[in-house]
């Protein structure tokens, strides 16, 4: 991403209440920028509270700034939006300041100016600033990758599947430390260019095969499965409910990490997929939320 050093930062600042609100929020405004306009990032806060923050190369339109988010979040998150003006600096880098690396096992997750900070022993994940949300600074993501490691410690599976994507994370995870081939579905199509562009950012973009899909109704599902391990950051009932053709599509032996899922629907989850013969071999809470590791018994 080019550099963009002006005169002033004209930014916006305001609060979502939840994380799916506020992936609606960065979708559409990451929809209604050019490359270059406006650098977009969301963090975590106490309580489940969303922080986001778009940095702007020239002044926006506050209005329609207002309209976008209050078609997303509502007219009380858009009339609560600050704007102001901040001192002369690299603008995207700006964007990216607070974005600490993430690690989790022998992954980490950074931002273009912390290349530096990842050992040889590490997988570096690199996220593009504008594209900030889904980062592994959840505790979803960070279950999953903590999972991820320590299966890939003691296997090696030859197909893996990352169902529901999104940014592309837990797919370029798996194909740095394997170097096998990924395939990454999301329903969003927005969804599957951003992490096929990340993929491409991180050097795996051979590796992995985006595709959108709804399930597992896509050809490409039968011709890379069975799958030795699957990775689904998704949501609870998604969970529960693709428990049946999940389990289809599993090799002998395979294994499924399964996130997004708050603690106290954890138990109905497993019971989805134990009724499916996997067993749970490890359950993670971070942050408030669960991660399971599950086996096919």
């Amino acid at each position: 991403m080019p550099s963009a050093l002006t005169p002033s930062t004209h930014r916006a600042s305001f609060a979502i209440g939840n994380e799916q609100t506020a992936k609606r929020v960065v979708d559409l405004l990451t929809e209604s920028f050019f490359e270059g306009q406006a650098a977009i990032a969301a963090f975590e806060g106490a309580g489940g509270r969303w922080d986001i923050t778009v940095h702007f190369a020239e002044p926006p339109d506050q209005a329609s700034i207002r309209d976008l988010v209050g078609i997303a979040a509502g007219d009380e998150v858009a009339q609560a939006i600050t704007f102001d003006t901040v001192e002369a600096k690299d603008w995207v880098k700006a964007a990216l300041e607070d974005l600490v690396p993430v690690r989790a096992g022998r992954f980490i997750v950074h931002g273009r100016h912390d290349r530096s900070r990842v050992a040889p022993n590490q997988f570096g994940i690199e996220i593009e600033a504008a594209l900030a949300f889904g980062t592994g600074h959840h505790g979803t993501t960070r279950g999953c990758l903590l999972l991820l490691d320590h299966v890939l410690r003691a296997r090696h599976p030859r197909r893996v599947l990352d169902l529901g994507t999104g940014t592309g994370v837990l797919a370029i995870a798996a194909a740095k430390a394997r170097r096998r081939p990924v395939l990454a579905s999301d329903i969003d199509p927005l969804s599957v260019r951003i992490a096929r562009d990340n993929a491409r950012l991180n050097g795996v973009g051979n590796l992995v095969q985006t595709i959108q899909a709804t399930g597992f109704s896509a050809p490409q599902f039968a011709r890379h499965g069975p799958f030795d391990l699957v990775l689904a950051n998704i949501l609870a009932n998604p969970l529960r409910q693709m428990a049946t053709p999940l389990a289809k599509h599993l090799a002998p032996s395979a294994q499924v990490i399964l996130s997004g899922l708050l603690p106290h629907q954890a138990q109905s989850v497993i019971a989805a997929y134990r009724a499916r013969g996997l067993v749970l071999k490890r359950h993670l809470q971070i942050e408030g939320w669960s991660s399971l590791l599950m086996r096919r018994a």
